[in-house]
């Protein structure tokens, strides 16, 4: 399991920045496909990355999941993104649909079309950043949910009985599809688990990250206590 450990959450956010950064400066091609994750220790890595001097109108941001909420739910990945990062560059942000009379499938199938039309061809993400629950569970790929067996599709409704609510998850193969994929995972509450995922148990977490696409995980200290 590649890992980078930092000695806390602040330095997590400052130099995991400075990870994704040079990594979105060096993607080849016109465009850079960047997947985002929710949470909070994303949002403090987006707080530094926007600080960045990078050529933003190159980047093409998207949601590797999202709430089954309105757009400025304070609940909603997308309204996290565009507060801690998007409002501050120049980058394109492409978020899933949502109306009132939507279904959570109906969206996900939307823009899983948007991203096969952003991803033609051999294109792949570049990068896609995603975190951990305490569940193991990573993007709205939760224990025990449909989602984790979708073969054909990239982007999908997920219903998640033990939440008693729907999200919109990527899919395990659309990850696979990847360039890179970044864990950014912070707490002693995730100590745990990042055991469990470097000890290859049967997780969301460690299906996504034990594929074809190559994977780091940025943690902090706490979160790797037990490793």
């Amino acid at each position: 399991m590649p890992t980078i450990t930092y000695e806390g959450p602040d330095q997590l956010a400052r130099d995991g920045a400075t990870y994704l950064a040079e990594r979105i400066s060096a993607a080849p091609g016109p465009r850079v496909s960047v997947g985002l994750a929710g949470g909070s220790t994303p949002a403090a890595v987006y707080r530094q990355l926007r600080q960045h001097d990078l050529n933003w109108e190159r980047v093409d941001f998207w949601l590797s999941d999202e709430r089954w909420v309105p757009w400025n739910h304070s609940e909603s990945n997308g309204n996290m993104a565009y507060a801690n990062l998007i409002a501050a560059v120049s980058a394109r942000f492409l978020r899933p649909r949502w109306a009132p009379w939507l279904e959570p499938d109906e969206s996900a199938a939307h823009y899983d079309a948007e991203l096969r039309s952003l991803h033609p061809r051999d294109h792949a993400p570049d990068l896609v950043l995603l975190g951990m629950g305490d569940d193991g569970h990573t993007a709205s790929l939760f224990p025990d949910t449909k989602a984790l067996q979708v073969q054909g599709r990239w982007f999908v409704g997920n219903e998640v009985r033990s939440l008693k609510t729907w999200r919109l998850t990527a899919t395990i193969p659309f990850l696979h599809r990847a360039n890179q994929l970044v864990f950014l995972i912070s707490g002693a509450s995730k100590a745990e688990m990042v055991a469990r995922v470097a000890n290859g148990d049967d997780l969301p977490t460690t299906r996504v990250a034990n594929g074809p696409a190559p994977t780091t995980f940025l943690i902090d200290r706490a979160a790797a206590a037990k490793l």
